[in-house]
């Protein structure tokens, strides 16, 4: 059997074949292959590409003694439990770089849209409806956005901003990171200034559930909500309450607590959460389907991302 024998579980880029083969390596592709079948061939292969389809946990690793490599074409690895992968040798490899821009343009898309209650005016009008004063907005100027993690898609975000007259500040559990875009402050510090706030932090048990009651609460100004990293990282109720309450101005949500571990629809429950209800119904949320960072050229960066990390190693 080929010792570069490559499995693709989710269907990505065409480029990423075709790099791959002029690596050497020979691609299976299994994008309709039940997890059961996966299972039983997977001592075959040297290599996975996946992006969300189903978690890579214990025991599908255990089902792979010959890999080298697990590559997510993704900004993420939380559907991988990257530490049992690490401790039998199995490198990780994701694409947070391939899709940094596309999120950054869709957050600063999204701001701007809620602030100026585009989304909300265009139904009016849908419906026959002409209400000038009702739809009146907000500028961005003079106001001060708060980002919350300031890997790839918060300095994306950050360089966007910089067309616009705002403050720029950030908070990041690592330090210096500081640039000619934001300033780096503590999270009470974002807290006391912070007119909108944006998550880009990725999905961890540190950061589950991280916008709650408190968090909220603990925001000195109203601001507006922007989620294009993680659904877990809000407790939806929480969020809900704040929007009711008018401390939130507004939400923009690519992403949602309700979200299966694949990412998959939030419309799978029957017993739907009355706080899901309300998203999907109030004037003061703007929603997408987890597409932030799913732009075409996006898919093209992500195919190459990890096509180049992928011949660097020489795996």
């Amino acid at each position: 059997m080929n010792s570069k024998l490559i499995l693709h579980i989710d269907e990505n880029h065409p480029l990423l074949i075709k790099g791959l083969e002029e690596l050497g390596f020979k691609n299976h592709i299994a994008y309709n292959m039940p997890l059961e079948k996966i299972l039983i061939d997977l001592h075959n292969y040297s290599g996975i590409v996946i992006r969300s389809r189903f978690p890579i946990d214990k025991k599908f690793i255990d089902q792979a003694p010959k890999l080298k490599f697990i590559a997510r074409v993704g900004a993420g690895l939380e559907n991988i439990d990257v530490k049992y992968a690490h401790f039998k040798n199995i490198s990780t490899i994701a694409a947070p770089e391939g899709n940094r821009n596309a999120v950054g343009e869709q957050s600063l898309g999204m701001l701007l849209s809620l602030m100026n209650k585009l989304h909300q005016a265009h139904s009016s009008i849908e419906r026959g409806e002409w209400h000038r004063e009702k739809y009146r907005g907000w500028e961005l100027e003079g106001k001060t956005v708060g980002i919350i993690g300031y890997g790839n898609t918060g300095k994306s975000f950050a360089k966007k901003l910089q067309g616009f007259d705002v403050k720029v500040i950030f908070h990041d559990i690592k330090t210096h990171l500081g640039d000619e875009n934001a300033q780096q402050v503590s999270l009470k510090e974002l807290q006391n200034r912070a007119n909108i706030l944006s998550l880009h932090i990725p999905q961890s048990v540190e950061t589950n559930g991280m916008i709650d009651r408190k968090f909220i609460a603990q925001m000195k100004n109203p601001f507006w909500f922007l989620n294009t990293a993680r659904g877990k990282a809000v407790v939806t109720s929480a969020l809900v309450e704040g929007l009711i309450s008018g401390k939130i101005l507004g939400a923009g949500l690519d992403v949602f607590e309700y979200e299966s571990a694949s990412f998959h629809s939030i419309f799978n429950d029957r017993n739907r959460p009355k706080s899901l209800d309300y998203l999907l119904t109030s004037e003061k949320v703007l929603l997408s389907p987890h597409v932030a960072g799913w732009t075409f050229e996006s898919h093209l960066k992500l195919a190459q991302t990890i096509l180049d990390k992928i011949a660097a190693e020489k795996y």
